[in-house]
């Protein structure tokens, strides 16, 4: 029977790789390339059509400093080919409009645009391109609640140039003519500023300045800011990426898909969010499909293509920390998870039966691998895939019975689920009649499959009881996989189209779940592979699909640095990847990483116990469970600080060390927390080169060895990882327990790491009160 099912798994994941077509991949037709349903919308090919008409920012109008509202001239131009000899290009042209009647159309409309300060680094810019004034959306899922006012940090006045804002972090220069925004730090230096058509004067490469477009298509509207990109600068952030965490170069699409793993440009948890080196970040806030162009088409302009007819951007000043913060302070931050979720969570796809999950239970413990949580993903149900929230009958004598062994064992139980039906699920027919799915124009199914509509309450009360019975009877935690494929040719209930809620449905997914959840357990706590801008506030996310594979690793690795420079605070990842069965040398390797993130989940293709790979490796993967359950203070005071701020426990070394311009450019190794530093062998070796950033020592988690700051080459200790830890840190450890329920947390030690520094200090926070204490250890 098991020999079955591991074939079974192997044959599924086999499929998975081969025969899906990448997310990527293009289609040609006749007509031209084609989109493949849920494949990323690259946005600027909208404004390189010969059809469309275009207006760009010309100069200011009006500004009424008092409230921030103020009117910008807008000029018409055409798009028109252009001939150099054998050199053909575009090139605009002012036009005058052909509109009838023209008494009722402006040709170089002006429009409304506002100024509203949140905070004493915050900023929110707004734009129309419609002389209609929006009502302000009373459903936005991005944002908990309205922005602050934050009129008394700045100053606004008038000056020869135009109207400059100004707090003690920084300024806004509103220019008169050319209509142009000039943002500075508090110095005075320039950070960015919107090109206008004048940057153009010394460059043969005409870049089209700040604009809107009108589509000849359908009359539609889309935005199009533009900035100014200096030499060297590096952007980072805009989701779970696994290119290059420097963005600088990179054309990126916030537009959320299935990649079917890290390793391409596309993203399960793309985010409108990202920061520059110079020391300002900006939050594109729309859930409307957007085309970061980071100096790609030009190395001198940030193109921000916006499928939004709007704009609405909050500006922010300061260190990629105090940005972070910021930003999260408007999108949300995590209530701390329970304590069960930053154990081991043991998996595969799939564990067909409760045999297989009281047996994977029981030799956790034979084996003393400390755990908390089993999983059961694709295959508990009656039909594997085919999700009805119950148990099979022939498979699972008693689920109630078993959910209260394992808990009573320590073990709390995930679930896997997906929000779509296809017709041969059972409540197919039931979702179609009482209309709980996504519609298109007809008003009838846009796919073969339901997909839920979470914009409808009715059908988010109906999922949330089919999910509560589930865990009132004592589920833990629910998977809440998919979410990428939401309709974007579609009607939701709540009349927007999917051009708005695509984006916006992993985020509606992720609310749903984790509501009931909270409401029935009181424990703020899910398991989610895609996101938007708000995801956050539920944790926890995972990676996806990885590739088992070093390149799957690598990406991995960028990946939970990326996401955790888009303001998420937890992350996880497949221990040794997805795909087919990890290789042994590989899966080494990956573990004591997959132990030194937020959340350790061990999930793929079977086998993925360790006792299937033999004794020794078994005697390996319990030391490796056992460092992050010795660990267990210091990583659920870290993850405490970590939601009080919004900063990520995976942390790319910037975070930690803005003034080093070494830690910039490190895309392999992470802070865990603030205290210690993880570099995680992505090949095969002994040791490797490591970049310990700051200007104090550091000492070998392992070993004891001391290093300085600066390039060293490390050898691994015991475990094939660099760990290090800041000199002058003090950390706290547990005796080891099985499960998080057994720690006795008042027996905590603390060691010191003191090579230069004469005293330690570390952080401390008792679930019991979850209060966070500094630690001062002399």
């Amino acid at each position: 029977m098991k020999e079955k099912q591991l074939m079974k798994g192997a044959a599924f994941m086999l499929l998975a790789a081969t025969a899906i077509p990448p997310a990527h991949a293009q289609l040609k037709t006749n007509a031209g390339v084609q989109y493949l349903l849920s494949q990323s919308k690259d946005m600027s090919q909208d404004f390189l059509d010969l059809s469309n008409t275009y207006f760009f920012a010309d100069s200011l109008v009006s500004f009424d400093t008092s409230t921030g509202k103020g009117t910008v001239q807008w000029k018409r131009q055409q798009l028109m080919p252009r001939q150099a000899f054998n050199a053909n290009t575009y090139l605009h042209q002012p036009l005058q409009s052909l509109d009838f009647p023209e008494t009722a159309y402006d040709n170089n409309p002006q429009l409304t645009f506002t100024v509203e300060p949140v905070s004493e680094r915050t900023l929110r810019i707004r734009m129309l391109t419609s002389p209609i004034v929006p009502k302000e959306d009373a459903d936005d899922p991005m944002l908990i609640g309205k922005p602050a006012d934050g009129r008394s940090f700045w100053k606004a006045e008038k000056t020869d140039k135009g109207t400059l804002y100004t707090s003690r972090y920084g300024s806004l220069l509103i220019e008169n003519y050319p209509w142009r925004l000039v943002l500075k730090d508090a110095d005075g230096r320039l950070l960015t500023q919107t090109r206008c058509w004048s940057d153009n004067d010394s460059t043969q490469v005409k870049v089209p300045p700040f604009s809107f477009i009108k589509r000849g298509s359908d009359n539609s509207r889309s935005i199009n800011p533009v900035f100014s990109l200096a030499p060297n600068e590096k952007i980072y952030g805009c989701g779970e990426s696994a290119t290059a965490l420097n963005k600088a170069g990179q054309k990126v699409n916030l537009f959320v898909t299935d990649p079917q793993g890290p390793e391409t440009p596309d993203m399960y948890k793309p985010i409108p969010f990202f920061f520059s080196n110079r020391g300002y970040g900006m939050f594109m806030h729309t859930s409307a499909p957007v085309t970061c162009d980071f100096g790609c088409s030009y190395i001198g302009a940030t193109k921000l293509f916006m499928a939004d007819e709007a704009m609405d951007i909050f500006i922010f000043l300061g260190s990629p920390k105090e940005m972070l913060s910021e930003y999260t302070a408007l999108v949300g931050r995590p209530e701390m998870p329970p304590l069960w979720s930053f154990g081991t969570w043991m998996s595969r796809i799939t564990y067909f039966s409760e045999a297989e999950g009281r047996d994977v239970a029981r030799k956790l413990r034979e084996n003393k691998i400390p755990s908390d949580v089993i999983h059961f993903d694709t295959g508990w149900f009656g039909v594997d895939w085919q999700c009805d929230y119950a148990f099979a009958a022939d498979r699972f004598d008693n689920p109630r019975q078993m959910l209260t062994d394992l808990r009573s064992q320590g073990f709390r139980t995930c679930l896997w689920q997906l929000p779509y039906f296809t017709p041969k699920n059972k409540f197919f027919p039931e979702l179609v009649e009482r209309g709980l799915y996504v519609r298109n124009g007809k008003g009838q199914l846009p796919y073969e499959d339901v997909v839920l509509d979470f914009t409808n309450p009715e059908t988010v009360q109906w999922y949330q009881e089919k999910l509560g019975n589930l865990i009132e009877m004592g589920v833990g935690a629910i998977k809440v996989d998919f979410g990428e494929g939401a309709p974007l040719d579609a009607i939701y209930a709540n009349g927007r189209s999917g051009l708005y809620e695509h984006n916006l449905y992993p985020l509606r997914y992720n609310k749903t779940v984790a509501e009931v959840i909270k409401k029935i357990h009181g424990e703020n706590i899910i398991w989610a592979r895609s996101a938007w801008a708000g995801s956050q506030r539920y944790p926890l996310h995972w990676g996806g699909d990885a590739a088992t594979t070093e390149t799957g690793f690598e990406g991995t690795i960028r990946s939970g640095l990326s996401i955790g420079l888009s303001g998420f605070c937890f992350w996880s990842n497949d221990i040794g990847g997805f795909v087919t069965q990890s290789p042994e040398s590989l899966y080494r390797r990956w573990l004591p990483f997959g132990f030194l993130t937020s959340h350790s989940r061990v999930h793929g293709a079977p086998p993925t116990e360790p006792w299937y790979y033999g004794k020794e490796f078994t005697d390996y993967f319990r030391r490796c469970a056992e460092l992050k359950y010795k660990l267990m203070p210091y990583v659920y005071a870290q993850s405490k600080e970590c939601t009080e701020n919004g900063w990520p426990m995976l942390r790319a070394l910037l975070l930690e060390y803005p003034d080093d311009p070494g830690a910039w450019l490190v895309e392999d190794e992470y802070m865990f927390g603030s205290n210690l530093l993880v570099a995680p062998m992505l090949e095969e070796g002994s040791g490797r080169d490591v970049y310990l950033p700051g200007r104090q020592k550091w000492i070998d988690y392992q070993t004891g060895k001391v290093y300085a700051p600066g390039w060293n080459h490390i050898e691994c200790g015991t475990l094939p990882i660099v760990i290090l830890v800041k000199d002058g840190s003090a950390i706290p450890h547990i005796p080891v327990a099985q499960c998080t329920d057994q720690m006795k947390w008042d027996k905590i030690t603390w060691k010191k790491y003191l090579a230069d520094e004469k005293k330690a200090e570390g952080l401390l926070c008792l679930p019991q009160d979850g209060q966070l204490q500094r630690i001062s250890i002399p």
